[in-house]
């Protein structure tokens, strides 16, 4: 890489950082290039990235950004995986990593919360920002589900009472 390239790549990287809803790190030693491939498809798929940086230039790069505390973590061959929902990198990380032994989780950030290993898989067992707004929504429409039977429902009571007195007047 030329420095002007360097310089690109840092300034890259810098957004990412300062802009991703998580990051995580993991080292990568012993991952095939399919299985790379295949990570990366996951990741895009829910909405992520992964990008292999070097640690020199991804330290210069969490400097002056909220995941600054995570600079310790690269060490090794480490790739990072990021996305703008909080839950996705870490879910798609997570369930990779339970599948193949070579991706192993460091930790990693979100926002300006510095997360361990566990702190990641944590995260990752939150359900995703699409199931939690399927939830509301739910939450929502049901109580106003209620509401409308309850005002129909007199309405209904006061139609089955004068169907049951005509019936009887029928009979009679």
């Amino acid at each position: 890489m030329e420095r002007a390239e360097k310089r690109e790549f840092v300034a890259d990287l810098n957004q990412v950082f300062q802009n991703t809803g998580s990051v995580v790190v993991a080292t990568y030693a012993g991952l095939t290039v399919a299985q790379m491939n295949d990570l990366r498809s996951k990741m895009r798929a829910a909405g992520g990235s992964v990008k292999v940086a070097k640690n020199r230039l991804a330290k210069i790069a969490l400097q002056g950004t909220p995941s600054e505390g995570i600079q310790a973590l690269f060490q090794g061959q480490t790739l990072i995986a990021y996305s703008d929902d909080p839950v996705a990198a870490p879910k798609v990380a997570s369930d990779f990593a339970k599948g193949n032994d070579n991706l192993v989780i460091l930790g990693g950030a979100m926002g300006a919360t510095t997360l361990d290993a566990d702190g990641v898989k944590a995260l990752a067992s939150l359900p995703s920002l699409d199931e939690l707004r399927a939830r509301i929504v739910g939450m929502i429409q049901t109580p106003a589900t209620r509401i409308a039977q309850i005002v129909n429902a007199p309405a209904g009571q006061l139609a089955r009472v004068v169907g049951a007195y005509a019936r009887k007047d029928e009979v009679a």
